[in-house]
C-alpha cells in the first residue's frame, strides 16, 4: 500500500516544472540571434529525483528567431542573463509558477562611455 501511494505522488512532483521559452528582441522588435542566454535556478520547489543531481544552470544561445528553449526546470525563482554583441547585458529575476511560460526580453543598445578625466 505504501508503494502505491509513493507511485501516485510521482506525477505531482513532475508537474512542479516549467517548460521555458525566452524570446530576445532589440528595441525595434527584431530578433537577436546567437545571444548567450544563462538561466540560473535561484530558489523554489526543487525536488530531488532519487539522489540524482538537479541541474541549476543552463547556458544556451538564441536561434535566428531570437528564441531559446529551456527544457523542464523546477518552478520558483530564476535569474535570466542575456549577453549579446552590440547590446547592453540584461539580467533580471523572474518567479515562474506555470507549466509553460514565454518570457519576452528587449535588449537596449550600449550606453555611451563617460569619463571623469577632461581631455
Amino acid at each position: 500500500m505504501l508503494c502505491l501511494l509513493a507511485l501516485l505522488g510521482l506525477p505531482l512532483a513532475a508537474s512542479d516544472e516549467t517548460k521555458l521559452q525566452i524570446v530576445v528582441t532589440n528595441q525595434n522588435g527584431k530578433p537577436v540571434d546567437n545571444a548567450s542566454v544563462i538561466v540560473k535556478f535561484v530558489q523554489g520547489r526543487s525536488v530531488t529525483k532519487f539522489g540524482a543531481k538537479i541541474r541549476k544552470e543552463w547556458d544556451l544561445k538564441t536561434n535566428q528567431e531570437g528564441v531559446a528553449k529551456i527544457p523542464a526546470i523546477p518552478q520558483g525563482k530564476i535569474l535570466i542573463q542575456i549577453i549579446a554583441k552590440n547590446y547592453q547585458t540584461f539580467g533580471e529575476t523572474y518567479d515562474v509558477q506555470e507549466e509553460e511560460k514565454t518570457i519576452d526580453i528587449k535588449l537596449k543598445p550600449p550606453q555611451e562611455q563617460y569619463t571623469a578625466h577632461p581631455k
